[in-house]
């Protein structure tokens, strides 16, 4: 993953060059989404974008994350689950797997706060290539348990270590000229709140119910 402004450098280029631009109207309509949400944010705080694409031989299958920063936590947003480009997939009321993911770090401190933001583009890259790969749809309310213990931030210290999910309120679903897509956000939980989940003592709804907050917080207890 690169940080930089891809498209807008792609852009740059085309025009300097007379080609005329490539139409992105899946990924304008995320654009638009990201500005009414965060109006006073011109540009994302941070972008981070796959130098080859995954239909080039990449290894992410998202072509870009946007980081807005939320006030106390950092909002990312996936670009590449939904149709970006053209129109390829058959059903016209979908566009590509008809979801993007999202999702809330709480901010520091931390010791390499870029390196812990890379790090969530680098988890929310393979979870994205679960789905290009199986063919596997993450939809609100499920749990993703891997069965690892340590933790998912950089150092691997955090009691938080895979997710819930639930449907992103700020973004919503958009229809897009591709399609609809859902924004699908992440919540980082414990192990012991996973098993919890797994074994039935309560479901993904209940347990986003006692966390009180769609943020993750690194540093906080377990509330199981």
């Amino acid at each position: 993953m690169g940080i930089f402004r891809r498209r807008k450098k792609e852009e740059n280029i085309i025009k300097q060059k007379g080609f005329p631009e490539p139409l992105a109207p899946g990924w304008d309509a995320i654009d638009r989404a990201c500005a009414r949400v965060y109006p006073d944010q011109e540009e994302p705080s941070h972008q981070f974008a796959s130098l080859i694409k995954w239909r080039l031989g990449g290894e992410g299958p998202l072509d870009g994350i946007s980081v807005y920063d939320g006030g106390g936590y950092w909002h990312f947003v996936t670009y590449g689950l939904s149709e970006l480009y053209e129109k390829e997939c058959e059903d016209p009321k979908i566009s590509g797997y008809g979801m993007e993911f999202t999702f809330k770090l709480k901010k520091g401190p931390y010791e390499d706060e870029e390196a812990e933001l890379r790090g969530i583009c680098g988890i929310l890259q393979s979870i994205a290539k679960i789905t290009f790969t199986r063919g596997e749809l993450f939809l609100p309310y499920e749990y993703l348990y891997s069965g690892q213990t340590d933790g998912i931030d950089v150092d691997r210290t955090s009691n938080i270590t895979g997710f819930i999910t639930v449907p992103d309120r700020e973004f919503g679903v958009l229809e897009t000229p591709n399609g609809r897509v859902e924004f699908v956000e992440f919540i980082g939980v414990t192990d012991r709140e996973l098993l919890a989940v797994r074994n039935g003592g309560i479901d993904v709804r209940g347990l986003y119910g006692e966390l009180q907050s769609d943020v993750t917080d690194y540093h906080r207890e377990s509330v199981r």
